[in-house]
């Protein structure tokens, strides 16, 4: 059978390639896809630990058993007639209900007045800015990739997990991809609610949650070259065996 391998962020960079049709036999399993990958290249092996791995954009573990034309993830660790998101962001952008991943400069007082109403009694925005230096290294700008379609989904389960467990109003999570330069908005989480204490918690917990979930990545420019970010580990619920075993199956 014939899958779609799809890699991400030094993933990708490890094998030259964003994406890859692999052959294997009936029945392998997605931790035959890592093997695989381990075995061909010594770096991606020294990683192969640390990684997540979705299906069809849904994280999986590595005994899913795979089937033909299945989409496989390998994602590195990240850096992350409904209501629309305000602006109304055009072009390549995709948007959920609650959330957007755009590849313009996010329009964040916009989004901010926007999500406000009447009922309301607090309003927490937190913007993630793209700073000048990372551990006494000059930056010069970042660049972001995500594996947008699965990243939106991510993003708009968290808005709906926040509205439910902390009972707030409403939620906004608006993100950006492509180059950014020094001071731009990289991400915005924007709540609503009755009272401050719920607005605060749900916004810390989404961009903390986001930051170890979201399949997006970033990529740091420096004077003396470039690097992906370190990025959290993923959670141990999402987070890839660390015993794949033998490749069961790759060819």
């Amino acid at each position: 059978m014939r899958i779609r391998v799809l890699l991400f962020g030094q993933l990708k960079d490890i094998v030259g390639q964003q994406e890859q049709n692999l052959d294997l036999k009936p029945g392998a399993s997605l931790g035959s896809v890592v093997t695989h990958y381990a075995e061909t290249f010594p770096l991606f092996k020294s990683l192969s630990n640390t990684i997540a791995c979705s299906i069809n954009q849904e994280y999986a573990t590595a005994s899913s058993i795979l089937r033909e034309g299945d989409e496989v993830g390998l994602l590195p660790p990240v850096s992350g007639g409904k209501a629309p998101v305000a602006p109304s962001y055009s072009g390549t952008n995709l948007r959920s209900e609650h959330c957007a991943i755009v590849r313009e400069k996010i329009a964040a007082q916009e989004v901010a007045d926007f999500i406000k109403h009447p009922e309301d009694g607090a309003a927490t925005v937190f913007e993630g800015i793209v700073r000048n230096h990372t551990r006494g290294r000059r930056t010069l700008y970042l660049d972001y990739e995500a594996y947008e379609s699965m990243a939106l989904n991510e993003m708009e389960k968290l808005a709906q997990a926040a509205l439910q467990n902390f009972k707030v109003r409403d939620v906004r999570i608006v993100h950006r991809l492509g180059r950014l330069e020094i001071g731009e908005t990289s991400v915005l989480v924007a709540v609503a609610s009755a009272h401050r204490g719920p607005a605060f918690e749900a916004c810390r917990w989404l961009i903390d949650t986001l930051k170890k979930t979201v399949p997006i990545w970033k990529k740091e420019h420096f004077e003396d070259g470039a690097v992906w970010a370190d990025g959290e580990p993923f959670p141990e619920e999402i987070r890839s065996q660390s015993d794949f075993g033998p490749s069961d199956g790759s060819k």
